[in-house]
């Protein structure tokens, strides 16, 4: 055992698993892919469970298996009722899967009406347990009922989101503020439980303690959250702790779990919210009496304002002046932007208010407030329209006015302006167009003329700005500007101007044309005058060519040259009669026309040349190419002359028939060239006597070409007729040669044949010779005929053919051969037939020799048996020997018939032969006596005991069975002897079930022969009792041993099982014991690999483990004796080695993942490392820079080396920390990962440190830098100043108080700069106390800037005190006159009494006002500054008394000076007020003017989008028109209150206002009636949008209906039947869509739209499209109907045609039998096989052409083919059915032939038993017997023979009817049975006869002599009475019956 276990351990080491590889750590690249799968199925599984059934339980149902429970659709259905409170349809009863399978489609087919998109799920997926799909689909329910409902609303951008980001999102808001949960997804951020815990908590602060909550003890968190969910918040718990708190957790389980969370805390706020309301209800009744009271109080006095304000802007009078108009406008403007506004508010107030008080009223379920009248709402807004009104009319009226005043000095100064612009450009234009400085070429004219062009486009170009003078001239005279007499001046001026510049542009450019029109006609000559010289130097060559190609191409370039003299000749025409017409012209001409004819004339000249030389150089190429035209073909005519002659001369006759006739064919070829080439050649001829008669150049030598040329043709054609010749001849030669040679070929082929010495070595190899030997002499007696036909053929071959030696030899060789085949031939078919004979007899003497052997060893050995099997054994063989007998009996008659033959015939052999039939005959009659006497004796002993004999044999069979099922016993262990043993078992029962029916049957006879013989009752039945037990302890001893051998069975295959599996089970163990361990990490993926395959093998083997532990039991179950102590020490073993396998594979597995794990670490660990080694890189090459700048770029290239610092610390860390999982895992490689681990973590951590350090140290150079920056910087500005303070130059006294006033200044800067050096100094002193290390370098620098300080300070004041005591008195002086200036030039602004013209002028006084009244301030101020210095002056008298003078006309100035600045303020504030209103009120005109065109557009949109965006635009207007309608209330209240005013201004803001009211009421109005109209549109458009979309869809149905695609085979029609059935029930579902569209439609028609006749076409069109789509959807389904069932009729038919052709592989069998029983088995399976063939193959060939017939009955499109199909399975069924018969004929043929044969073996074997009675009734006839006796014997032989005569008429009828159907060697057969049948009855019928008459003689001859013994005795008698002398007395009757019988020859005899 122990050896055992090691070869188990030692063989596993060979594979590694594949599933713990899927299974590795995801977030370390070793995450268990597969298990995670596993387990977050079986989570969902579990969670979607708990869920279904929470929703399950408002209908008390419930489910176990999500799987398993939702396959019949029921629960799906009920789930789906609940979820959507829907009725779904009635699921179908039955639990077949057919019935599931549609009530999974009715759920599916709602989720889908629901818009709940289902993807690669189908019902046969649900209802097959698909588990992947059902918990898909589940998720997809909540998704759609549960998750999809929930929207969350942000409080910062209102965006609105959806499913699960808004569940993510209320989940954030929830959890805000809690700590250490951040909810960013719906796995990792609940693995805690904080976040279940947080939202329990927020909504239920009462049930958790928060703050208690640990994040370690994430179990405890989850467990109190679900608890608390279910018992507290009736929340299912659809989780549990370990499936929330694991690496990966599940998203879907825990979204389907938050998502409960929602839908309660939903519903508690809810709940929460309407408890609140009530409690306001009371609070709000008592507020709103407050609020009534307040209303009354502020409508009032906004009533009152209003009337006020029309009053004031009602006045419409206006300045005349621009200015005026300005100061107006902008008093208007500033009522309109500053007063208006807050009283708009107020009025807003009130409405918000008023709606207040009606909101409360109505929350209370109070009596609506109503105001008092006059304080309405409505009466305020007319109030306030009012007020609109009047302030847009002003406004309109003020800037109607002012931008007509403006608009006429922006006139003015731009026609000045263009005037000026215009007069320099024509002036320059008109100078450059008067010149006619052209050039005296082309090129030059052309530039002259581009020049021109684009002086023109200019010229052309300027002509709008001419008119824009114009015009601006006729709008200021339109609008009566003042000045109109000189800008009417100007503008003549310049139109003038302009008229004589256009007419100078136009005779310029018509000369300039005409100057470019002869320039490019000359340039035109000069080009032609240069081609054609270049034309004639090529045609005055001399080159005619030297061939025919050269020529030909000379020609055809001379053609394109005449067609280019041809069109040239043209052109020159054109240009010589445009050149002349510039000598005829009148008034300016470009060029002397003396000139232009002379360059015609020119032209003309040179062109007549030129067509000259040309005809001339055609005639000479045309002669050229005719003589050698001429000469090529006479040369090419030679050339195949010479050709064809050294062909012929050169070719041979061929040397076999088939060259000959090869040669012959291209002879005839050649004789038609011949034809063909003669007319040729004879036009050749013609020509060259044409071109002699012409006498060209080069026509010597054509008449000696003509003459050789004839001679050659004339060879030729002598040697092609004496060619023929010679070919005839050869072809004769060869056809007779091949005819020979064919002929003596066969000749000794057949030689060999026919003198072969092979004669058969049996009789059926002689037979097959003597057939062949029969065609051969046949063939011979056939070629007699060639071989006269080759002798006349070779009489007729010519005399060099004929006549050679060869020839005659081999004819005569031919001749003679043929002759010894035909006299061989004859021989050997004797001796053929003589060889068939003597193998014939020799065969049957043979057989019947070894049968009279066998027969007689047998006859010799028998015994007469005792026991009754034996008896019936011994007499069936006799019965079989009569039958041997009597066959062999006919064989030895076909000896002897062939014995006589041969003997006839004197075969050399007939010594043998004869001594051969002696031998036979003599044993042939010893077996038969020898038979008959056995046969008595057989008989004897059947009489006797037959029935004791019977039972002593059955009895000895069933002692022979038991006594071979007691040696059947199982003593082995071999599985293979029990196989046997059972076998010999089956076969023993089989025999037992054939005795049963023997031993009734003799139980029978029993009972039968003991009631027929009483007395031997007891003998009879005494054995047949002792059978009946022998029977049944024979059963009882067979099921004992059946029982033995089926536990042995079992035993032995369980060993062997168990043996196979041990041995496996060793081989795994060493496999699984592998300690190799890998390298890399590709190697520990191999390995996993090989394991994972292990693991496969290994689950594949627990099935046999399985059972053999089941066989185990099963055996200990059996009573037979087992070795159960060996079994269990095997099974022991067994469970041992099992648990051993798994124990070694887990921790193989073990091993391999934590190698592969640790892989996966080193990976990561070397990542790290490589960080690490950059950051130590990085941190080595570092240097502290000495610049504020500098520091600051190092300090952020630190930072971000220190970011990406940390996001490496952070793998570090997670490498770190997979280590120390790795090692408190106990991984095997522990101590190699706690090394790595601890070299990262102190690398990781010195390198942070350092970096840390760094960027303190760049910190501190940071401050310290821009400390020293700072103090660099005030002590550059601190030296400044000095240099500043010390300037002591001296002023005049004039200057003295602007320098002190500067040095004032300087003090001020100083003073606010003294926070600056504080502030130095505070950075200073902190920097020292956090960097002692800096103290010394920041102390100095501090001491340095305060020195600095304290010397500008110190310099600063003394020069303050210089200048201050300098002339102070002067300066108080210099200050009031300065002063009394300032305020003289106020009051000389003030005394202007303009206030502006417009709002823009009226802002800027105010403006101005505004300034003058703050520098009033600040000279009051300054008054009294200086009055402060006046009272500290000494008091001397001159200069007191100079300050108090003037310090009284100042402040005399001052006083005087307020009043008018007030007046001024009111003046320009009301101005301003005036004009704002009007601006606001031409404003709201042009805002309402825009959105008028808008609002009255008839626009209404052409499609649906189009009307959309129309309402929207409409709707917007009126949005818009809603909240400028305050604006526009507010500025008709204001423009109302000025119109209550009396004045110009108030007129036009009336005028304004009214204006303003009108067009917003008819925008308002106008608006409204837009809406409804685009209403009206927007219904028509979606109607025809949704029809359009309804005729899309049609339209695409219709052409999915048009796809001709009808399936390749018979599934993909079945496929696209079902998507086609499918899709007829979508077009049938979207009838609805169709008929809500025709509601619309109605609806439309019924409102009286205006497209009504339109949309009612359209809605015909869809119903049509509709019910068209409904006939395509029936034809097409139709066609696929069709296909389908044609492609079952095909398949119907590829069978039955399969099956026909198997059935005619069985019926066309050639087997017809080799004897009578066998042909009568063959008849009997025929006719069984032809009956099934015919009822089945008729029940199939009716059923294809029943569905052939309803497929042509219906009218299917391939019905011609369906026909095809038909007939050619009826024709094949109708070649089967004549299969069968000809079968079945044939075999009754054969069945009648071997019939006949075996009849007349029967009849011959009567006959001669017959034969061999006789000799019987003839010993009877020597002997003593009676003549009754010999008389009976002979009347019952002749009976016999009787019964004889009919079985031979029948074979002569059966022989007579044969020889007219066989032929041949069959009709010989049948012929030579019925002659020697005859012969044997004839014979027998002459012996019959002759016994008959030999009986009867010796019975006459008995009878004669009894006759006379009784007449002597009478006689005697008679004498006695006579010598008695009695005398008789004899009665007549007697003496009759005497006379009767006595005979007449006795009588004769007596006379």
């Amino acid at each position: 055992m122990f050896f055992f276990l090691n070869q188990m351990r030692q063989s596993f080491n060979h594979s590694v698993i594949h599933w713990s590889w899927c299974a590795a750590v995801s977030g370390f690249s070793c995450a268990v892919v597969r298990l995670q799968e596993h387990e977050r199925d079986a989570v969902q599984k579990k969670t979607f469970t708990k869920w279904v059934n929470a929703h399950l339980a408002r209908v008390s149902c419930r489910i176990t298996d999500l799987y398993n429970d939702l396959r019949d659709g029921y629960m799906l259905t009920r789930l789906l009722e609940v979820l959507s409170g829907e009725i779904l349809p009635r699921p179908t009863r039955g639990r077949m899967r057919i019935h599931c399978l549609e009530n999974v489609d009715k759920a599916l087919q709602f989720l889908k009406e629901q818009r709940v998109h289902l993807e690669n799920v189908g019902s046969h997926d649900i209802v097959d347990g698909n588990h992947r799909l059902t918990l898909g689909l589940i998720w997809t329910i909540i998704l759609r009922f549960q998750i999809q409902v929930i929207k969350i609303e942000t409080e910062d951008n209102r965006e609105t989101r959806s499913a699960k980001d808004a569940l993510l999102l209320w989940c954030q808001m929830k959890t805000a503020g809690y700590p250490e949960v951040n909810i960013q997804n719906f796995t990792t951020c609940w693995r805690d439980g904080l976040a279940f815990n947080a939202l329990i908590h927020r909504h239920r602060p009462d049930l958790i303690e928060f703050h208690k909550l640990a994040r370690s003890n994430a179990t405890y968190n989850l467990q109190q959250a679900f608890n608390i969910a279910e018992q507290s918040l009736g929340l299912t718990k659809l989780l549990d702790p370990e499936d929330v708190n694991t690496e990966n957790p599940d998203e879907k389980s825990i979204i389907t779990y938050v998502v409960s969370f929602y839908h309660y805390f939903s519903k508690m706020k809810a709940l929460i919210v309407e408890g609140k309301r009530i409690g306001k209800v009371l609070d709000n009744a008592i507020e709103a009496e407050k609020i009534i009271v307040r209303y009354e109080a502020l409508a009032s006095d906004l009533l009152e304002w209003i009337e006020k304000t029309i009053s004031i802007i009602s006045n419409q009078k206006f300045a005349n002046s621009l200015a005026g108009v300005q100061q107006q406008l902008q008093a208007f403007t500033t009522y309109c932007t500053i007063e208006k506004p807050i009283k708009f508010q107020e009025k807003g107030n009130l409405e918000v208010l008023l709606f207040t008080i009606q909101s409360k009223l109505r929350a209370n379920n109070q009596k609506p407030y109503v105001p008092h009248e006059g304080k309405l709402i409505s009466d305020i807004n007319k109030a306030w329209e009012r007020l609109e009104k009047v302030e847009h009319e002003r406004g309109v009226a003020l800037r109607t006015e002012l931008i007509r005043q403006e608009k006429l000095e922006l006139l003015a100064q731009r026609f000045d302006h263009k005037t000026t612009m215009r007069q320099a450009w024509l002036n320059e234009n008109q100078r450059l167009v008067s010149q006619d400085n052209f050039g005296y070429d082309l090129p030059a004219v052309e530039a002259a003329m581009k020049k021109h062009e684009a002086i023109e486009a200019d010229i052309s170009s300027y002509e709008e700005r001419i008119s824009v003078v114009v015009e601006l001239a006729a709008e200021m005279e339109a609008e009566g500007y003042y000045d109109i007499r000189r800008i009417s001046a100007r503008k003549e001026n310049i139109l003038g101007q302009w008229s004589l510049l256009k007419e100078l542009v136009v005779g310029r450019k018509a000369r300039l044309e005409k100057n470019l029109a002869l320039q490019k006609t000359f340039q035109e000559m000069v080009y032609m005058i240069d081609w054609m010289e270049e034309m004639q130097f090529q045609l005055l060559s001399k080159d005619f060519g030297k061939h025919l190609l050269e020529v030909d191409d000379l020609l055809q370039k001379h053609g394109l040259q005449e067609a280019d003299i041809t069109v040239q000749s043209d052109r020159v025409q054109t240009l010589n009669t445009a050149a002349l017409k510039f000598t005829v012209i009148e008034g300016y001409q470009p060029c002397d026309p003396q000139v232009i004819c002379n360059r015609v004339s020119h032209v003309s000249t040179c062109l007549e040349e030129l067509k000259q030389l040309a005809g001339q150089r055609r005639c000479e190429l045309e002669e050229s190419r005719q003589l050698w035209a001429f000469y090529e073909e006479l040369e090419e005519s030679g050339a195949w002359i010479r050709e064809k002659t050294s062909i012929l001369s050169t070719q041979t006759c061929g040397k076999d028939l088939s060259s000959v006739l090869r040669l012959l064919q291209n002879h005839k070829t050649l004789a038609g060239e011949l034809l063909t080439r003669r007319s040729l050649l004879q036009q050749t001829m013609k020509k060259g006597k044409q071109i002699i008669v012409q006498k060209c150049f080069g026509t010597g030598g054509i008449q000696e070409h003509i003459m050789e040329v004839k001679a050659e043709w004339k060879r030729l054609e002598d040697n092609a007729s004496q060619r023929l010749g010679h070919l005839q001849e050869a072809l004769n030669f060869f056809q007779f040669s091949v005819e020979m040679d064919d002929l003596l070929a066969w000749l000794q082929d057949v030689y060999r044949l026919v003198s072969s010495e092979d004669f058969g070595h049996d009789e059926y190899s002689t037979q097959s010779l003597l057939k062949k030997h029969r065609g051969v002499r046949e063939s011979v007696d056939k070629h007699r005929v060639q071989v006269v036909a080759l002798r006349r053929h070779m009489v007729a071959l010519p005399l060099q053919y004929g006549e050679t030696e060869e020839v005659q030899v081999r004819m005569g060789e031919l001749e003679q051969l043929y002759a010894e085949v035909a006299e061989v031939a004859v021989l050997r078919q004797q001796w053929l037939h003589d060889a068939l004979a003597v193998y014939h007899m020799f065969s049957e003497v043979n057989a019947c020799e070894v049968w009279i052997d066998e027969k007689e060893q047998w006859l010799n050995k028998i015994e007469v048996p005792e026991r009754l099997e034996d008896v019936e054994v011994v007499a069936h063989r006799f019965e079989s020997l009569d039958q041997e007998m009597n066959s062999l009996m006919g064989r030895i008659l076909d000896v002897n018939q062939i014995v006589q033959q041969l003997l006839d015939n004197g075969h050399p052999s007939s010594t043998e032969v004869r001594g051969c039939q002696d031998h036979l005959n003599s044993r042939w009659n010893r077996i038969v006596e020898l038979v008959e006497q056995k046969k008595d004796n057989l008989d004897t002993i059947l009489r006797i005991q037959n029935y004791l004999l019977e039972t002593a044999e059955i009895k000895s069979q069933i002692q022979e069975k038991r006594k071979a099922i007691d040696a059947t016993q199982y003593v082995g262990s071999d599985l293979g002897g029990v196989l046997a043993l059972q076998r010999r078992l089956s076969t023993m029962e089989g025999a037992l079930a054939v005795l049963e029916p023997k031993l009734l049957h003799l139980q029978e006879e029993a009972e039968e022969l003991a009631t027929t013989h009483p007395d031997k009752a007891m003998e009879i039945l005494v054995p047949f009792e002792g059978i009946s037990v022998e029977w049944e302890e024979l059963k009882r001893t067979l099921q004992g041993c059946e029982d033995s051998l089926t536990v042995a069975g079992r035993l032995q295959q369980f060993i062997q099982d168990l043996d196979s599996f041990l041995t496996w089970l060793v081989q795994t163990q060493m496999a699984a014991a592998s300690d190799e361990l890998p390298n890399a990490l590709e190697d520990a993926e191999k390995l996993i690999n090989r394991h994972a395959a292990l693991k496969e093998e290994i689950g594949r083997y627990e099935e046999d483990y399985e059972r053999l532990q089941a066989v185990n039991e099963l055996l200990e179950s059996e009573e037979a004796p087992l070795p159960y102590a060996a079994l269990q020490q095997w099974l022991q073993k067994l469970d041992v080695g099992w648990n051993k396998l798994l124990e070694m594979w887990e921790s193989r597995r073990e091993v391999l993942v934590q190698a592969h794990i640790f892989h996966l670490f080193m990976r990561d660990v070397k990542q790290a490392e490589a960080f690490l080694n950059n950051q130590e890189s990085a941190l080595a090459h570092v240097e502290l820079p000495t610049t504020v700048e500098t520091v600051e770029a190092a300090i952020k290239r630190h930072k971000d080396f220190t970011t990406t610092m940390e996001l490496n610390l952070h793998r570090i860390k997670a490498v770190i920390e997979a280590g120390e999982s790795l090692i408190s895992q106990n991984n095997i490689y522990s101590e190699r990962i706690r090394e790595r681990v601890d070299t990262l973590a102190n690398r990781g951590n010195q390198n942070w440190e350092l970096a840390q350090q760094w960027l303190t140290k760049l910190n501190v150079q940071w401050e310290l830098q821009r400390f020293l920056q700072d103090c660099h910087e005030l002590g550059d500005w601190v030296a400044e100043k000095v240099l500043m303070a010390r300037d002591t130059s001296r002023d005049e006294p004039q200057k003295l108080h602007k320098k002190w006033l500067k040095h004032q200044a300087f003090m001020a800067e100083l003073a606010q700069n003294k926070e600056w050096l504080d502030k130095i100094e505070k950075e200073g002193q902190q920097l020292i106390q956090e960097k002692p290390e800096l103290s010394e370098v920041v102390t100095q620098k501090l001491e340095e800037i305060r020195a600095c300080w304290k010397e500008l300070e110190s310099t600063t004041q003394a020069k303050a005190r210089q200048l201050f005591e300098a002339n102070r008195a002067d300066l108080l002086v210099q200050s009031y006159s300065s002063l009394h200036e300032r305020l003289a030039q106020l009051d000389s602004h003030l005394a202007n009494v303009d206030y502006g013209q417009d709002l823009t002028s009226i802002n800027k006084h105010l403006k101005k006002l505004q300034t003058m009244e703050t520098q009033m301030e600040e000279w009051y101020h300054e008054v009294g500054e200086l009055q402060q210095q006046a009272a500290s002056l000494p008091q001397q008298t001159q200069v007191m008394g100079e300050v108090t003078e003037r310090q009284a006309a100042v402040e005399t100035r001052i006083v005087r000076l307020i009043e008018p600045l007030k007046e001024r303020r009111r003046i320009l504030l009301a101005s301003k007020e005036v004009h704002q209103v009007g601006r606001d009120l031409e404003d709201e005109i042009l805002w309402v003017q825009e959105r008028l065109p808008m609002a009255t557009s008839q626009e209404h949109g052409s499609s649906l989008q189009a009307v959309q965006q129309l309402m929207k635009k409409n709707q917007s207007l009126q949005r818009e028109l809603q909240g400028h309608r305050a604006r526009v209330e507010e500025v008709l209240e204001r423009a109302s209150i000025i119109a209550s005013i009396r004045s110009p201004e108030a007129d036009c803001v009336r005028a304004g206002m009214e204006q303003l009211h009108q067009l917003w009421e008819a925008l308002w109005v106008e608006t409204e009636r837009r809406q409804l109209t685009l209403d009206a549109m927007y219904q028509a458009q979606q109607y025809y949008f949704d029809m359009a979309e309804v005729e899309a869809w049609l339209s695409e149905q219709e052409l999915h209906m048009m796809n001709e695609e009808k399936g390749k085979d018979e599934p993909s029609t079945l496929q696209l039947l079902k998507k086609h059935l499918v899709l007829e029930q979508t077009i049938n579902d979207y009838a609805e869509t169709i008929g809500l569209l025709s509601q619309q439609c109605r609806q439309l028609m019924e409102l009286g739209h205006p497209d009504s006749e339109q949309i009612s076409k359209r809605q015909s069109q869809i119903d049509r499209l509709y019910v068209s789509l409904k006939d395509l959807v029936e034809e097409r389904k139709s066609q696929l109907e069709q296909q389908y069932w044609l492609y079952q009729l095909n398949r119907e038919v590829d069978e039955l045609e399969q099956w026909i052709a198997e059935q005619e592989v069985v019926a066309s069998s050639p087997e017809l039998g080799q004897d009578y029983e066998h042909v009568t088995i063959l008849q009997e399976k025929f006719t069984e096989f032809a009956s099934e063939t015919g009822s089945l193959g008729q029940e199939r060939v009716m059923a294809v052409n029943q569905m052939v017939d309803e497929l042509i009955d219906y009218g299917h499109a391939d019905a011609a083919t369906i026909a095809e199909w038909k007939d050619g399975v009826n024709e094949a069924w109708a070649d089967l059915l004549e299969l069968m018969e000809t079968r079945a004929q044939m075999l009754a043929a054969s069945h009648q032939l071997h019939k006949f044969f075996s009849d007349c073996r029967e009849v011959m074997a009567q006959i001669e038993d017959k034969k061999r009675r006789l000799p019987e009734v003839r010993a009877q006839q020597g002997s003593s017997a009676n003549t009754s006796t010999l008389q009976r014997l002979m009347h019952t032989f002749e009976q016999d023979i009787q019964l004889l005569v009919n079985q031979v008429r029948q074979l002569q009828e059966s022989s007579a009817q044969l020889r007219t159907v066989y032929a041949g060697e069959k009709a010989e057969a049948i012929a030579w049975r019925e002659h020697e049948v005859m012969h044997a009855w004839k014979e027998l019928l002459i012996s019959c006869e002759e016994c008959r008459v030999q009986i009867t003689t010796a019975t006459d001859k008995l009878r004669f002599f009894s006759m006379v013994r009784d007449q002597l005795m009478w006689m005697d008698s008679i004498i006695c009475q006579i010598g008695t002398g009695e005398k008789p007395r004899y009665p007549q009757s007697w003496i009759q019956a005497k006379s009767l019988d006595t005979p007449s020859h006795v009588f004769s005899l007596f006379s």
